[in-house]
């Protein structure tokens, strides 16, 4: 049986304080760069002409992040923490040095353009970045005890979310007005060239202050093979999650179906392997399971709420981009305060599972307001939800990562803590696709009962897969453009006195009945004089044009009606992903904080 024996703690309380700010650096750089480069890319798709892979410049990233996180944690329990972070730090800076250099030199071999290059070396920052997130939370599993930790590891979700607020500020500053420090360098490419002297530092702090911190316990080199189909497998299955269903449903099942073949084969491989990527035995462990479930759930409702509530604003009420940006900003101050607050009183009186519960009551109550929000909703009201959303939102971030550390042996430290990142990160993409598919389910429902006029809706540009993948938006100028156009005929067939015009145009759909009837009489009648002629033309061609002001403004409520309903949707579905969330929270046992740093000997 195994019995638990004090580990002491590896450092002093100075280089204690020293190391916890290196590697919050460290975590900072890697947050930054999931929003920094968002302001950025408009300039950057202009410069190198590529705007066809424009998501890929953030997928990229994001895709190495997710799928290698477990792979690090593997890492983490087999050599040194200390080597594994640094080797992190290092993969990030060479890819930020070398995003910052795409295009440069033009066209490379191999690489291609410009916008290729940019899209591997995110690949690459992202692969470093994967590190620095996960071996940040391991290391402060090695420094501080359970019971201390929960306020450090709430320090991690207030450094997320100011690295959320300041993120697209630095990005549209640097862009905007770097270009100018060195002759010749857009000021785009300092959005990844500001990395470097920050990430100097963490390695100085690495170097100088972090000890070798290696895993207790005799370690077996990591079986590869599962390795590959590990990362193969998730790459597959983030690729899949992110098609469109609706628009290549035969390509995003293929993907999705070759993607969990893979795993299966990764998961066989893995259960009889001798030193496996991610435990088996860790299943066996009843906090581990039920407190990456809640986090799944968790990460799911989380994407609901950063994806959406901007189309909702923009589309809706109608704000620009920027404050619909803005509105979250309250979103990651909530954050701060919730996780800060959270880890502060978990590590003072514990109740672990309470503060998650509480926290996701607050949640709750802010999703239903969500949930419930209608075209005429104030946009302080929606502010102020936010904020609260964040408050709820905020314990849950530290919390379940240290339920499940204070659960495990530490010889597997890094696989636990890895896989609840993990767990909270591939939620979160499968909450985006799923909400996603809600959304343009109902966009398309929605715009399939729109009375467009004749000239748009026989244009292929407005079916309705066109106008739910655009969100409808131009829709209200096209209709204006339409009868305009309409109104031009009306004028020109009277001037002119063309019975045929006048005749066809009296029974075209998009003409209205009053004008219609005149057109109708004008073009059996005898030829006016010229002044009634240019009377009768104005009159109405401006008929016409305030009949196309009036569908526009109707087009423009069913746009706002079909954004509110997707709204209710999606939020609706939120609440009842965070119920599950809930449900699941509250069947996690309440263990107490450990206080000493605790490993584990087996007894023969």
């Amino acid at each position: 049986m195994p019995r638990t024996h004090p580990f002491p703690a590896p450092v002093g309380e100075r280089d204690r304080t020293l190391i916890l700010a290196g590697i919050l650096l460290a975590v900072f750089l890697a947050a930054l760069d999931q929003t920094i480069v968002a302001t950025a890319l408009p300039r950057i798709i202009e410069d190198l002409h590529g705007v066809s892979r424009y998501a890929w410049v953030a997928t990229a990233y994001l895709l190495a992040v997710t799928v290698l996180v477990p792979v690090y944690g593997k890492l983490a329990d087999t050599y040194s923490r200390k080597h594994i972070q640094t080797w992190a730090v290092i993969l990030f800076l060479a890819g930020s040095f070398l995003c910052g250099l795409s295009g440069e030199f033009g066209p490379l071999p191999v690489l291609g353009d410009g916008m290729n290059q940019l899209v591997l070396f995110r690949g690459i920052q992202g692969a470093g970045a994967a590190g620095l997130m996960s071996l940040t939370v391991i290391v402060i599993a090695d420094l501080y005890t359970p019971a201390e930790r929960g306020r450090y590891q709430g320090l991690l979700g207030a450094v997320w979310a100011i690295a959320s607020v300041l993120g697209p500020l630095m990005g549209g500053v640097l862009t905007d007005h770097a270009g100018g420090l060195i002759p010749g360098v857009e000021g785009w490419r300092w959005v990844f060239y500001v990395n470097l002297p920050l990430g100097l530092l963490v390695l100085w702090f690495l170097a100088r202050r972090m000890p070798r911190l290696d895993p207790p316990g005799e370690h077996a080199r990591p079986d590869l093979t599962a390795a590959v189909l590990l990362v193969g497998g998730l790459v597959l299955l983030v690729i899949g999650l992110q098609l469109d269903p609706l628009r290549a449903p035969g390509l995003t099942a293929g993907v999705l179906a070759v993607a969990a073949t893979v795993l299966v084969v990764f998961w066989l491989r893995n259960r009889n392997a001798k030193s496996p990527i991610l435990d088996p035995t860790l299943f066996d462990n009843r906090m581990f399971r039920r407190a990456n479930a809640s986090s799944f759930f968790y990460g799911a409702t989380f994407m609901s709420i950063v994806i959406f509530l901007p189309l909702f604003l923009v589309n809706v009420l109608g704000v620009s981009v920027t404050r619909a940006g803005a509105a979250l900003i309250p979103y990651s101050l909530g954050i701060t305060v919730g996780s800060t607050l959270s880890g502060q009183l978990v590590s003072r009186y514990g109740h672990l599972r309470d503060l998650v519960l509480g926290g996701g009551f607050v949640l709750l109550g802010a999703l239903i307001v969500l949930a419930r929000m209608d075209a005429d909703v104030a946009y302080r009201q929606v502010t102020v939800t936010m904020a609260f959303a964040g408050i709820g939102m905020g314990p849950s971030m530290p919390l379940f990562i240290l339920a499940v550390q204070n659960s495990v042996d530490r010889r597997r430290m890094g696989q636990a803590t890895s896989a609840a990142q993990f767990f909270r990160q591939i939620g979160a993409t499968v909450g985006a696709a799923g909400l996603g598919a809600v959304l343009a389910t109902t966009l398309g429902l929605s715009f399939a009962r729109l009375e467009l006029p004749l000239s748009i809706a026989a244009d292929d540009s407005a079916s309705v897969e066109r106008l739910a993948a655009a969100g409808g938006g131009g829709l209200p100028d096209r209709v204006r453009k339409a009868y305009g156009g309409l109104a031009r005929n009306v004028a020109t067939a009277v001037t002119a006195q063309d019975r045929v015009a006048l005749a066809t145009l009296a029974f075209h759909p998009d003409v209205p009945k009053d004008i219609a009837g005149a057109l109708a009489v004008l073009a059996m009648s005898d030829v006016p004089s010229s002044g009634a002629k240019s009377a009768e033309a104005a009159r109405l061609s401006e008929g016409v044009a305030a009949a196309g002001e009036a569908a526009a403004s109707e087009v423009r409520e069913d746009v706002r009606g079909a954004f509110v309903r997707a709204t209710h949707r999606i939020y609706t579905v939120a609440v009842i992903l965070l119920a599950v969330a809930l449900a699941l929270a509250f069947r996690i046992p309440e263990v107490p904080l450990r206080k000493t740093h605790d490993h584990v000997v087996v007894e023969e």
